[in-house]
């Protein structure tokens, strides 16, 4: 399960916290390109082409966390050059196959000829380098035994950001890449390509933002009960909506299995944050009901909360083990005030709800329009060397290169 912790590092054994999660983490095999595109293409292109992979390769097992602002520059000028191969004139499709493996796991889980598919693999792994830095950022050097995270405003809203970006990246392989690969071979993708995962991560991503904006308007005097109850239902809605897609997922690995726990553990917790505060609005009416359906909601806040903790632990003992963080944000707040509120609410107006016992159901929380959206991420411009007057080198068109290959094989 990757995290912030050093993605890279093989040989690290302490238990790593999750703070925003990173499913998985899948790096290139190293492949002989060049060997495989000699003379279909110049050479300058497949050296270039090559060496940019391999580049991703070493770096990626040979580097930790640090590397990600290298890895995100090489995979972008890796993609410049591959996009090449996906137009159809050149007739690439299915010629070269494409090798990659799961970090966490060490083996590899994909060997598919279709240039799409790595398209998809570098994008991905780019959406899963930000997650990373996103999580980097919610975890300060400088622990503090107090059980409590300190984490300055700057580098929430930069998690943010961050945030939104891997869920456009991911966005874009649902909407723009997918549709290019055939259905055989979508059947054979690895789990964390199938298409509910990626949206999955994508709308978590955003349930994560909005669950960091509602932390910094608990710190904000400015921000309004409104607004904090709009923001926790907002985030419900992400994690809600995360988990229907990621349910109808096939789980043959484990760490699937544990990416759904924590979508259940963030929902839950997401789930009494939003009744805890709904219930404060409606506690300022004037009417016995509005005290009596107030003491509802937060009744409900606190069996949530208590079962949100049992989610965590769940999540933290599945396969790969990691640890929570300390408490921080919203709950860092809530953990304490749902239950003495819940309490204190229960002794004033608990006669009320149970006079009205069997009559009076839990409400309805309100729904809003969702505020984070994906940022718009398009693959970069195909690199120039694809234009280059060097094509007219080659002394074998494709082709022919194509038909004598079949030849030889038939001698």
């Amino acid at each position: 399960m990757g995290c912030s912790y050093s993605v890279y590092k093989k040989k690290k054994f302490s238990i790593h916290e999750v703070v925003v999660l990173t499913p998985s983490i899948r790096i290139p095999i190293q492949t002989d390109l060049q060997r495989v595109l000699k003379g279909l293409i110049p050479k300058d292109l497949a050296d270039k082409l090559s060496s940019l992979r391999n580049q991703i390769v070493l770096v990626a097992e040979d580097t930790d966390g640090s590397a990600i602002a290298e890895l995100r520059r090489a995979l972008n000028e890796y993609l410049s050059v591959l996009i090449g191969l996906t137009k159809k004139e050149y007739g690439f499709e299915g010629l070269i196959e494409f090798k990659w493996k799961n970090f966490e796991v060490g083996k590899q889980d994909s060997s598919i000829a279709n240039v799409w598919f790595e398209v998809l693999s570098c994008v991905h792994f780019m959406a899963m380098l930000t997650l990373s830095e996103a999580d980097s950022l919610m975890i300060p050097k400088d622990h503090s035994d107090s059980g409590f995270r300190v984490v300055s405003s700057d580098n929430k809203r930069e998690a943010i950001d961050l945030l939104i970006k891997a869920s456009g990246y991911l966005e874009f392989c649902v909407k723009q890449i997918l549709p290019q690969i055939p259905s055989e071979i979508k059947k054979i993708l690895p789990h964390d390509l199938q298409e509910g995962v990626l949206e999955a991560v994508a709308i978590q991503a955003l349930g994560q933002g909005t669950e960091i904006q509602l932390g910094l308007a608990v710190e904000s005097q400015k921000a309004t009960l409104s607004v904090k109850r709009r923001l926790a239902c907002e985030q419900l809605i992400y994690f809600t909506q995360a988990y229907h897609c990621l349910s109808g997922c096939d789980f043959n690995q484990g760490h699937g299995k544990k990416h759904l726990r924590f979508i259940k553990w963030k929902f839950l917790e997401s789930k009494a944050t939003a009744y805890y505060y709904h219930g404060l609005i409606l506690d300022k009416g004037n009417e016995p009901s509005s005290h009596v359906v107030a003491v509802s909601c937060f009744l409900a806040a606190d069996e949530l909360l208590a079962e949100s903790k049992k989610a965590c632990l769940s999540f933290c003992l599945a396969a790969p083990v990691t640890r929570a963080p300390p408490l921080w944000g919203v709950m860092k707040l809530l953990n304490q005030k749902i239950p003495e509120v819940a309490s204190r609410k229960y002794q004033m107006y608990g006669y009320l709800l149970e006079q009205e016992k069997g009559l009076q159901a839990l409400p309805d929380l309100p729904e809003f329009q969702l505020s984070l959206h994906p940022d718009d991420y398009e693959l970069p411009e195909i690199d120039p060397a694809w234009d280059s007057k060097n094509w007219e080198t080659l002394g074998q068109p494709l082709k022919e290169h194509l038909r004598d290959s079949d030849e030889n094989q038939t001698d």
